[in-house]
């Protein structure tokens, strides 16, 4: 882990300098994968690295972790709760008052989106590059959303696969709570990434990595990726 850390902070190092920007700002969301990110980065710009956080109408608990990972590793951050845009759009959008309890994608993926601009205002601000945090089985079945979590400068573990981050988020010293608690995007309560794919991440990278898995999996897989392949494309032109 030692070797992967060293390869991804210097490979964060080159991309900054070949894009002439300055630094990175990177979106907190209290789970392994934005630790993971903002750590990296922290590494790579000690003094130009900046982590937000934005709650939507989202778990307390996911606000305390990012601001658990942002104090431990002394990254800057900013906290912008984005509750009333989102209630606005959602009102201005479909005449009615949000219902955050309603798991109506069209409506819940206005969260990222938010999240989004926000993180692009602070990098054109600052002329810092956004740095994504997914990861190699969430891009493999297209688990983001497009021009939300999808929408970013660059993937620092795009690479590797959920037990690898979990493996260097041992290795970076992530807070034990932050890698004990359970995969989610947070974008309902409850919400539950291996629920929702109907795949443990185990399962997924085990596939990923070995091409070995069972029926099931492989189904659900290629469902997955099959669905979501547009969001991994650019826009369709015509052929003349």
């Amino acid at each position: 882990m030692h070797l992967l850390a060293q390869r991804l902070t210097e490979w964060l190092k080159e991309q900054v300098t070949a894009r002439g920007a300055r630094g990175y700002v990177v979106g907190l969301s209290g789970g392994i994968d934005s630790a993971v990110t903002a750590v990296l980065c922290k590494r790579a710009c000690p003094d130009s690295v900046l982590g937000v956080i934005m709650p939507c109408y989202s778990n307390s608990q996911d606000a305390e972790d990012a601001r658990l990972v942002a104090r431990t590793f002394d990254i800057p951050f900013k906290e912008i709760v984005l509750d009333e845009p989102f209630a606005l759009l959602v009102r201005l959008l479909t005449g009615e008052d949000c219902n955050v309890e309603k798991k109506d994608l069209s409506i819940i993926n206005i969260k990222p989106r938010l999240r989004m601009i926000t993180l692009y205002f602070y990098a054109s601000r600052l002329q810092y590059l956004v740095a994504g945090t997914g990861n190699r089985s969430e891009i493999t079945v297209g688990y983001f959303t497009k021009y939300g979590d999808g929408g970013v400068d660059l993937l620092p573990i795009g690479n590797l696969v959920k037990r690898q981050v979990y493996e260097l988020a041992e290795y970076l010293g992530i807070p034990r709570r932050i890698i004990e608690k359970p995969p989610s995007a947070g974008l309902w309560a409850g919400q539950n990434d291996e629920a929702e794919m109907g795949i443990t991440y185990q399962e997924l990278d085990e596939f990923i990595l070995t091409g070995k898995a069972d029926d099931r999996v492989r189904e659900v897989v290629k469902c997955l990726a099959a669905k979501n392949a547009h969001k991994k494309q650019m826009p369709a032109l015509p052929p003349f």
